[in-house]
């Protein structure tokens, strides 16, 4: 059996947010999201969001970051980018009100460590349509942790395609100062196509396979980190 703790339509479709205790794991309480009729999110499978952020900002050799997150979801990207004490402002960016919501009023285990922490901004906004317009934030940021889309060639929605290109991806790096990171979450492993590309605009690409055990499988599953380098 499952609560459901929210359902709200928005301009993608319905989703909802849903807690359950599992049998299966001593009865751990588990959080998931799904849009329509998708999973798209768990409580039980966030360690290569974690990984997003401590790879990309493993990347960078300074102090004072200034950091954006694109998407939100339960929180956990923007939570390991948090406990960098060299982040002095991170702004997550999700175009979903729902979600900001689900932080604000508390329904999620992320929501204290987000909206208690004065560095945290949540922003709604669009980031596709914050990331290619080439009068905001340019040469300002020292990071872009990106974990929308399920990966660069299976998008959320298909108006995010644009994005994964040439000229996407040099619009977010021009947001970068000099040797900033942009660092993308994938649901596969790194894909050779997508790192020549990352690496027709980027000084430095590392592909990362991150393992994680999934306990109804009894085996180990793996998602994909990007990390670029400008």
């Amino acid at each position: 059996m499952f609560e459901e703790l929210d359902y709200q339509e928005t301009p993608l479709g319905s989703i909802s947010l849903r807690r359950r205790s599992e049998p299966r794991l001593n009865n751990r309480i588990v959080y998931e999201v799904k849009m329509n009729d998708e999973f798209l999110m768990s409580s039980l499978f966030y360690e290569a969001e974690l990984q997003l952020s401590y790879l990309g900002l493993a990347a960078l050799d300074r102090d004072e970051l200034n950091v954006v997150v694109g998407g939100l979801g339960l929180g956990y990207t923007a939570g390991a980018a948090l406990e960098d004490d060299r982040v002095a402002q991170l702004r997550v960016i999700d175009v979903m009100a729902p979600v900001i919501s689900w932080h604000q009023r508390g329904l999620v285990p992320m929501a204290k460590a987000l909206t208690y922490d004065e560095r945290c901004e949540l922003v709604l906004d669009d980031f596709f349509a914050w990331a290619l317009d080439g009068e905001r934030d340019q040469a300002c940021l020292d990071a872009v942790l990106l974990d929308i889309d399920h990966t660069p060639a299976h998008w959320l929605t298909a108006s995010n395609e644009g994005f994964y290109s040439v000229q996407g991806l040099r619009a977010i790096a021009d947001k970068l100062k000099p040797g900033g990171v942009f660092a993308l979450w994938s649901d596969d492993d790194p894909d050779p196509e997508f790192m020549a590309l990352l690496e027709t605009v980027f000084s430095r690409v590392e592909g990362t396979r991150i393992t994680f055990p999934n306990p109804y499988q009894e085996l180990d599953a793996s998602n994909g980190v990007y990390v670029a380098i400008k």
